[in-house]
């Protein structure tokens, strides 16, 4: 995907909930999620981290409301599996001379 000059990316950190395991449903639903996503064309990039129990998913989005509703909305959180964080992602890159 390329992204223009002056993309608005919203970056969901998706934090465990102590006492809470993921099911296969939960998963399985989660992973639908994305794939809507992506098929609405708002998924950047996603996935757990390795080394701390939580993961990130990086939307296109018209605002932070917008933002927050599609977080809100992931089954991981809906679901109570997973805590979140908003927030704003400047890109750097060539366009811009890697100043965001």
């Amino acid at each position: 995907m390329i992204y223009e000059k002056n993309a608005i990316l919203f970056a969901i950190f998706l934090n465990k909930i102590p006492e809470r395991e993921l099911s296969q449903e939960g998963i399985h639903k989660h992973v639908e999620y994305l794939k809507l996503l992506d098929q609405r064309q708002q998924l950047v990039l996603c996935g757990p981290f390795s080394d701390h129990p939580s993961g990130l998913v990086v939307i296109l989005a018209e605002n932070k409301e917008e933002a927050e509703l599609v977080a809100q909305q992931d089954p991981f959180v809906s679901g109570g599996y997973r805590s979140y964080e908003v927030r704003t992602w400047l890109l750097a890159n060539q366009n811009n001379n890697y100043l965001a």
